[in-house]
């Protein structure tokens, strides 16, 4: 008989900290939840369809509010958001459309690039693998993830933004600092139980957005202050 397998480390009071952050996000009132990408396509269309909505929130949702995404998505679903209505309408129009997302200008020519593969290549559809969506113009990871989860409701890896990775290191979830959002998902996944690498995204992006801020964090508010090892006790 092998010996069970001992995770080779973890954080020392991540589950209580997990617990008392559900507890914070049980109102599902932030942002994401309101106006995250899950909200963002229109679940009434062709699977297909739906798939590339989702991929497409995605693009336009880096380093860009939920609240502009969401309104981004709106005004291109009005005009029938497919593949085909993309490559047949121009730049311009498309970056009417998009504005005032983050990076709007680069982010019509990965759309129109990766629209085109899509159809080149996927027969329309966006691709099954983390590793052939990080390929398309535009994606990366933390969208390749969540379009794995959304789209094709599969779990292959965490998706982290720069919430999931800030707080990450807050509570010291990672066994060293990281400096970038892939170290810490491979720092997470080391760990972290696979039953809650669906939810860790969501949870842990409205927390950041309504408790754990960039700047000035409400750790007065927090259920956390007595057990997080970034916490200003005032």
């Amino acid at each position: 008989m092998s010996e069970p397998r001992r995770p080779r480390w973890e954080p020392e009071d991540w589950r209580q900290q997990l617990e008392r952050i559900r507890e914070m996000r049980r109102n599902r009132d932030a942002p994401v939840d309101e106006m995250g990408v899950q909200k963002c396509y229109d679940s009434s269309a062709p699977p297909q369809v739906m798939r590339y909505q989702v991929l497409l929130a995605l693009m336009l949702s880096s380093q860009t509010k939920d609240q502009v995404t969401s309104a981004a998505m709106l005004r291109l679903r009005q005009r029938g958001l497919t593949v085909d209505s993309i490559l047949q309408m121009d730049d311009a129009t498309l970056g009417q459309i998009i504005y005032p997302v983050g990076f709007w200008r680069n982010k019509v020519k990965y759309i129109k690039q990766t629209t085109a593969i899509l159809k080149q290549k996927y027969g329309g559809d966006i691709p099954r693998t983390v590793e052939e969506l990080v390929q398309l113009p535009g994606v990366g990871p933390k969208m390749a993830y969540l379009a794995m989860n959304i789209a094709w409701d599969s779990v292959s890896g965490i998706a982290v933004d720069t919430h999931v990775h800030r707080i990450s290191n807050r509570l010291k979830w990672v066994k060293k600092e990281t400096k970038y959002p892939e170290e810490t998902r491979v720092a997470l996944e080391d760990w972290l139980p696979r039953d809650l690498w669906r939810e860790i995204n969501w949870l842990l992006v409205g927390f950041g957005q309504q408790t754990c801020l960039p700047v000035n964090p409400r750790c007065s508010e927090c259920l956390n202050q007595d057990i997080c090892p970034a916490a200003k006790r005032h």
